[in-house]
């Protein structure tokens, strides 16, 4: 059995195509086996939606009259500073840029109220954002300064970019010291006081296609509330982790580079977010549709949280000293039973993703593929897999001599 994404496709168009979620496949491959599904499946939807900090925007204000060069220059929305050293008037927002007057940590903890991330979620809103630019003044851009309020309607262009996106697995974070801590895994309680964790699980996009099978370079996906593109792999893709054998890793692996039209966006699914003692970031909603191309690829679809397997890692001491321990690992079916067991104690978990939006994602991208409104494309070219050799590497410290 065989199908092509041109076939599924046409199928679509149709309005013949068969389209289900990550989480009902689950229960259909229970009924059916995998070769019957497999035949009559076309597609699997996934979701997950959490917190993703390396992100950002690329914004065009257009020109003013006079012109300035924003490049070289300083230049601020609602008081974030975002990055110049693009050209006259691009500029480029991260989700983790504070105001300077930000108190940071110095009034510990932090609890960092506004930053990139709130001020791209407000910007899709439709909200004016308060532009304040300082340029060096050239012969073709003569002016100086500049304040002004842009909105998004008015923009040539505005794209979100991030460069690593939807973590195929990641650690669960806990606390062995006496002291609670402050973390982008959350506020982690004193002597495994708590175990907070972050993903889908069996809905996440990437643990549905552990060998990058179908998701590549090219593929479009949910962004955002509207429609993106896998641009790249994201920085610190590791595929060569170790994996069960059904190819479901056990540690963090695969990440995505994602881009979309920030247009087509909403606030409800790019929500910017306060780490106490950790800094800003922004919670992103990604869906990616799964072609059953064949019975191999509806086989990895049917992964469960039974399956997945995360590593537990101290992050008061082990992960900030980049030490390789890990104190065991825990499934996602434990995880979401609220509680785990470390060390011989009983340790409660929470979830910094959301499990029904990330339902809520896979099921609107079922929708729209139903509907017609999306075609599926298949990657230009694939994601590095194991195959690759690739491995993510710690930075290599050389001491400068004065």
């Amino acid at each position: 059995m065989a199908k092509t994404i041109e076939e599924i496709n046409e199928k679509i168009k149709q309005g013949k195509a068969v389209v289900v979620s990550a989480e009902e496949i689950i229960d259909i491959v229970k009924q059916k086996g995998v070769k019957r599904a497999a035949q009559e499946v076309d597609v699997v939807t996934t979701g997950t939606f959490g917190p993703m900090c390396s992100s950002g925007a690329f914004l065009n204000i257009g020109h003013s009259k006079p012109r300035i060069k924003l490049g070289g220059g300083r230049t601020y929305l609602n008081d974030v500073p975002a990055y110049t050293g693009l050209a006259a008037t691009d500029i480029y927002i991260g989700v983790n840029a504070l105001p300077d007057d930000d108190p940071r940590n110095r009034a510990y903890p932090g609890e960092f109220n506004y930053g990139g991330g709130h001020v791209i979620e407000e910007l899709i809103a439709g909200k004016d954002i308060r532009l304040v630019a300082t340029g060096y003044g050239t012969d073709c851009y003569p002016r100086k300064k500049l304040e002004t309020w842009i909105n998004i309607k008015d923009l040539n262009e505005a794209v979100l970019f991030n460069i690593r996106n939807a973590y195929q697995n990641y650690n669960v974070a806990v606390n062995l010291s006496d002291r609670t801590i402050y973390t982008y895994m959350g506020v982690l309680k004193p002597d495994l006081g708590n175990a907070n964790y972050c993903s889908a699980g069996q809905l996440s996009p990437l643990l549905n296609d552990p060998y990058y099978k179908t998701i590549g370079i090219g593929t479009k996906i949910f962004l955002g509330g509207g429609i993106g593109f896998v641009a790249w792999h994201g920085t610190q893709h590791n595929p060569n982790v170790p994996r069960s054998e059904s190819g479901v890793p056990r540690r963090s692996a695969g990440t995505l580079a994602v881009i979309g039209d920030l247009k087509q966006m909403k606030p409800r699914w790019l929500v910017g977010t306060s780490m106490l003692g950790y800094g800003c970031t922004i919670t992103i909603g990604i869906g990616i549709p799964i072609p059953i191309l064949s019975e191999e690829i509806l086989q990895y679809t049917t992964v469960s949280d039974a399956d997945i397997f995360a590593s537990v890692v101290d992050y008061s001491e082990a992960y900030p000293r980049m030490k390789p321990d890990i104190l065991g690992e825990a499934s996602y079916a434990q995880l979401k039973s609220g509680k785990i067991t470390i060390q011989g104690k009983e340790v409660p978990t929470a979830s910094l993703s959301s499990y029904p939006r990330a339902v809520e994602i896979a099921t609107t991208l079922k929708e729209w593929i139903l509907s017609g409104k999306f075609l599926l494309t298949g990657p230009v070219a694939p994601l590095p897999g194991i195959e690759s050799g690739i491995t993510f590497k710690p930075l290599k410290e050389r001491p400068i001599e004065e």
